[in-house]
């Protein structure tokens, strides 16, 4: 990639150097995965066997980029959290023991609080991964593990403010908790049960069973009965439909307000007409214990608006439409 020389801001309108910072942190992520080596496989090696927690942490802004990859690996199944390395000096250091990994973050490689530390981490038995922008800084040759996030210019104006070192060693901590989610087999499942409150929690994790109507609430009526029974059946429970079940309470078919309009348009006789004549049979159903996103993806697929629920002996026990799965978030 080019190098990107960023401009005097007087030079610029802001969303020309909005456009620039972009494009030069994309490039330093791009030359970064163009480095990674043997080392970061070791690193990786390093935290999916680690029988204690991982332990993050840095100074000032490598903290903030050290809290945000600890919370990462937290939420995809790798135990984590952020120490701050001054507060380690003074009693936290306890929270380490001998099974942990530390994941030590600093571009300069050089912060003090975070050299203080190494001997006891070391001592304790702990194993460090670094994650630096200087290669032979004191931190990198101190570490089991080395992770360059080294950039060749930051997107500040002034070259000063960390930005694309952040963002690179941002990107690199994503990498790692990434690759060892993947290696773990770290499930969708697993990641909504860590995530219980959230929209996500609630779409991976509810099932057909929690959000279904039961027992008198469901519009129901037998095969044999006339429309106009099926019709009071649909106007008493307001779904929008009835199921039509045979005598082992198997669901046959299934009738609409849309088949109601089609009825009438056909100049059909309520009074003198079966369910069983104008119901469509073959209904789609759900089984009870499936997760609703399959129910949504069942009902976009075939336009339809409700489902029947069944349990696995094929017997009708519930009914949902498309404002229960609104009702319960998971659309």
């Amino acid at each position: 990639m080019a190098n990107i020389k960023p401009s005097s801001p007087e030079k610029l309108t802001s969303l020309a150097l909005a456009k620039q910072v972009l494009l030069l942190e994309a490039s330093e992520i791009e030359m970064l995965a163009g480095r990674l080596d043997a080392q970061f496989e070791r690193a990786v090696e390093l935290i999916l066997q680690c029988r204690g927690r991982v332990v993050v942490s840095g100074m000032g802004k490598s903290g903030h980029i050290g809290r945000k990859i600890a919370a990462t690996l937290a939420s995809t199944g790798t135990p984590a959290f952020f120490m701050h390395p001054a507060e380690a000096s003074h009693g936290d250091l306890g929270m380490i023991t001998s099974e942990d990994v530390v994941i030590a973050l600093s571009n300069s490689g050089e912060s003090e609080e975070i050299i203080t530390i190494l001997p006891t981490i070391k001592r304790l038995g702990a194993k460090i991964i670094s994650i630096t922008g200087t290669d032979s800084s004191t931190l990198a040759k101190e570490s089991h593990v080395h992770l360059s996030a080294k950039v060749s210019q930051e997107a500040c104006p002034l070259g000063l403010s960390p930005t694309a070192s952040t963002t690179a060693a941002l990107a690199l901590g994503d990498a790692l908790a990434l690759c060892v989610l993947d290696l773990r087999e770290f499930t969708a499942e697993d990641f909504a049960r860590s995530h219980p409150g959230g929209n996500l929690g609630r779409k991976l994790l509810t099932r057909v069973k929690d959000i279904m109507r039961v027992g008198e609430a469901i519009p129901c009526v037998h095969d044999n009965v006339m429309l106009t029974d099926a019709l009071v059946e649909m106007t008493r429970k307001g779904m929008g439909f009835t199921a039509i079940v045979d005598a082992n309470h198997h669901p046959v078919g299934i009738f609409t307000d849309g088949d109601l309009r089609r009825a009438f348009c056909n100049q059909v006789s309520p009074n003198n007409t079966t369910i069983a004549q104008v119901m469509h049979t073959s209904p789609r159903t759900i089984y009870f214990d499936q997760m609703a996103v399959e129910a949504v993806e069942i009902m976009e697929t075939h336009k339809i608006n409700a489902l029947m629920v069944v349990n696995h002996a094929q017997e009708l026990i519930g009914a949902f439409n498309m404002h229960d799965l609104l009702k319960a978030k998971v659309v």
